[in-house]
């Protein structure tokens, strides 16, 4: 499967398409990487180099891979942290003209907006891009918690509010919801959820709880889930595989008190997990 994903990159560590891409490949895909920033690293550190793309550049990439004729044989387009509504509207029409190429391509959109505690983190106007544009385009999305509630204008306290949110996106647009983090009523302290839903149901996995406070989980996260959706179209298989993966990544990480996520030395995880944990139909 050929797989175009248009996110940041930083040269330094593993967030954007340097959490994305290698997952993918592991996993046995082709992956085409646009990026939107070229970054010295993520910008947790609180200084970095590098410079934000416009959309224009993704529009002339995109013509250049266009011109080698191989937009037919694309399966799906995944994008993450957008700078500006630029760029959003750039990743949108490369989605169109993929799947104007190849009918049966997904989309999965990443509406990176904020988080708890956090708050909103991007520049005005890419929350209301998200809400009013993207999701409407997407098969497949992967919001936080705090992304939940925004873009649905719902609470997310209880599972029963979690899963009425969810199916209130689904109704936006996407075919497939992914809640990648979820501490509701019912999540033990020492636990983190994660949710799913298709028109099959609604799903969850429980993972212990790391501590970890890392960058570029979300973008790995969304890799796994979309590769392994494409390839089952179950929610539930997707949600189980990515959830083993990413905690063991996590895990990893933990036990190596890096700042930076484990990509590559943790690699063995995007294709044999070693824990994995229940799905449950919610």
């Amino acid at each position: 499967m050929n797989i175009l994903s248009i996110q940041s990159h930083v040269a330094y560590g593993h967030v954007g398409n340097s959490s994305a891409v290698f997952p993918m490949q592991r996993l046995g895909c082709e992956v085409w990487p646009i990026h939107t920033v070229q970054f010295s690293n993520h910008t947790g550190y609180g200084a970095w180099k590098g410079r934000v793309y416009d959309g224009a550049m993704i529009d002339e990439i995109m013509e250049g891979i266009a011109d080698r004729g191989v937009l037919p044989s694309c399966g799906g387009v995944i994008s993450g942290y957008m700078g500006s509504a630029d760029i959003g509207h750039a990743i949108l029409s490369a989605v169109a003209r993929v799947k104007g190429a190849s009918p049966g391509a997904l989309y999965g959109c990443d509406p990176v907006i904020g988080d708890v505690g956090r708050g909103i983190f991007v520049r005005p106007g890419i929350p209301e891009f998200m809400r009013d544009k993207a999701m409407p385009a997407a098969d497949i999305v992967t919001p936080n918690q705090f992304e939940l509630e925004y873009l649905t204008s719902m609470p997310v306290g209880t599972l029963v509010e979690a899963k009425a949110a969810v199916a209130a996106l689904r109704r936006m647009g996407p075919k497939v919801v992914l809640l990648t983090s979820m501490l509701t009523a019912e999540t033990p302290d020492d636990a983190i959820d994660m949710l799913a839903a298709d028109e099959g149901g609604a799903w969850r996995v429980r993972t212990p709880k790391l501590g970890l406070n890392v960058n570029g989980a979300g973008d790995a996260i969304m890799a796994l889930f979309f590769v392994h959706y494409a390839r089952t179209r179950s929610a539930a298989q997707a949600l189980g595989e990515a959830a083993a993966s990413i905690h063991g990544l996590l895990k990893r990480t933990a036990e190596a008190g890096s700042r930076e996520i484990l990509t590559v030395a943790a690699q063995d995880e995007f294709v044999a997990p070693s824990m994995r944990f229940p799905v449950e139909l919610v």
